[in-house]
């Protein structure tokens, strides 16, 4: 794809955050996510040539972590955490409902482009299990049944809000320049911890008494 001026001049002020420019490597590699939905080849010639690096060096990291995508996904990428208690919680069940349901292998997308499906690993999350994500905001205790219900209302374009974080949910892409850095004003949005990660912090203090 072509980037703009404006787009360019958004990645200048992504590296001028930071003292080594090598270091805006992920958060430019989110910017790039957010403009063309995955990580493209010309995307990464493109920041090689901004920080003055071999496009080697950016595609190692391009393909290290699993938040970047090298082909398209969803605009609702869904994952379910399938390692070890979301799994025994009910993960494992999840995830296979949600295959059967959607006509999906695992890293598979919707003919319609609307739902991808991963499984993923541990979210940190295990006070909520079994968990399911989308476009990297939580769907906490989820069961087969309000998994295929959320996946329908991703495809009819009117998704569930997560359980915890923004009112609502925003697509692959407005997730992607998030992490780039660009603030969307959601951050302060809805529940951002709830009882049961706060339950070890309260026994702690009251054992302070």
């Amino acid at each position: 794809m072509a980037y703009s001026t404006e787009d360019l001049a958004i990645m200048d002020s992504i590296i001028a955050r930071y003292p080594r420019s090598r270091s805006a490597i992920m958060p430019l590699l989110h910017f790039v996510q957010s403009r063309v939905g995955f990580v493209d080849g010309e995307g990464i010639e493109l920041i090689a040539k901004l920080l003055t690096l071999e496009t080697a060096e950016v595609s190692a990291v391009a393909t290290f972590y699993t938040q970047y995508k090298r082909k398209p996904v969803g605009e609702y990428h869904v994952g379910v955490c399938t390692n070890t208690l979301c799994a025994v919680m009910g993960g494992d069940a999840i995830f296979a409902g949600l295959k059967a349901h959607l006509g999906l292998e695992n890293d598979g997308v919707t003919a319609d482009g609307k739902v991808s499906l991963e499984h993923i690993e541990c979210n940190a999350a295990c006070d909520y299990a079994p968990v399911v994500m989308a476009n990297w905001e939580f769907y906490d205790n989820q069961t087969v049944q309000s998994s295929k219900d959320l996946v329908d209302s991703m495809r009819q374009g009117d998704p569930k809000p997560p359980t915890r974080g923004p009112n609502t949910l925003v697509t692959w892409k407005e997730a992607s320049a998030v992490l780039a850095g660009i603030n969307d004003g959601k951050a302060h949005e809805g529940i951002q911890a709830g009882e049961p990660s706060l339950l070890g912090l309260k026994i702690s203090k009251e054992g302070k008494k």
